[in-house]
C-alpha cells in the first residue's frame, strides 16, 4: 500500500505541473479491470470517503414537506407524468432518498427514467422508515461523505476529490476506494490491470500495480 501512496503522489505532483484552470477541477479515478466478468460478479456499492468530494444535490420523495431537504411529496408526484418534467427532476439532482411507504409508487413513476440513471433510492443508501431532522441530517452526511461504484464496463471511473484538495486527501480517498474494491475482486489485485488518475483537464496518470 506505501508503493500505491507514492505512485500516486508522483501522478498528484506531475498532475499539478500542468497550466493552472481557473475553475476547481475534478479529479478522477479510473480503475482498468482484467479477467473480471461483470455479469458474473455484479458491482454495486457505496464506499465512505474521510474526505468528501463535493456536496451532493439531494431529493426525497417523503410523505410531507420537510424544511430541511428538497422534497417531492406524493401530492407532486401527477406532475411527473410529464416527462419532460420528469427528465428534468433527475438530472437537477445527484442523490435521491424516500420514504419506505412510498417506494412502490416511486419505482411506478420514476423508476423508468432514475433506474437507467442510477438514481433510484437504495436500501444500501437511501430509504427510510421515518423523516424527522436527525435521520435525515445523518443521511446527508452520509451521502455527501460516500461514493457510489456500479460500472457498466470492465472500467471503473469515479469522481475522487477536487484539485484544491490536498495531495494526502486525495489519495486517502483513493486508498479508501481501492481497498473497498479489492476485497470484491476474485483474485484481488490480479483483476486490476492498472490505475489512472486526472484532473477534470488533463490527460491522466497511469500507475501499474507492482
Amino acid at each position: 500500500m506505501a508503493e500505491l501512496e507514492q505512485d500516486l503522489k508522483k501522478a498528484l505532483t506531475e498532475l499539478r505541473k500542468e497550466k493552472e484552470r481557473k475553475f476547481d477541477q475534478t479529479v478522477d479515478l479510473v480503475i482498468n479491470l482484467q479477467k473480471f466478468d461483470l455479469k458474473k460478479t455484479q458491482i454495486n456499492l457505496f464506499v465512505s470517503v474521510p474526505h468528501k468530494v463535493k456536496e451532493k444535490k439531494i431529493a426525497a420523495f417523503l410523505e410531507s414537506k420537510n424544511p430541511h431537504i428538497d422534497t417531492i411529496t406524493e401530492a407532486d408526484f401527477k406532475k411527473y407524468s410529464d416527462k419532460k418534467e420528469l427528465k428534468k427532476v433527475v438530472k437537477k439532482y445527484d442523490f435521491f432518498i424516500a420514504q419506505g411507504s412510498l417506494m412502490p409508487k416511486v419505482a411506478t413513476i420514476f423508476g423508468r427514467v432514475l433506474g437507467p440513471a442510477s438514481k433510484m433510492p437504495s436500501p444500501q443508501l437511501g430509504i427510510i422508515l421515518n423523516a424527522d431532522e436527525k435521520t435525515i441530517a445523518n443521511l446527508k452526511t452520509k451521502i455527501n461523505n460516500s461514493v457510489k461504484i456500479k460500472p457498466k464496463e470492465p472500467s471503473i471511473k469515479i469522481a475522487v476529490g477536487k484539485s484544491s484538495m490536498k495531495d494526502e486527501d486525495i489519495i486517502e480517498n483513493i486508498t479508501t476506494i481501492y481497498n473497498s474494491l479489492l476485497k470484491l475482486f476474485p483474485r484481488g489485485k490480479e483483476n486490476i490491470k492498472n490505475i489512472e488518475i486526472k484532473f477534470t483537464m488533463t490527460k491522466p496518470q497511469k500507475i501499474r500495480l507492482k
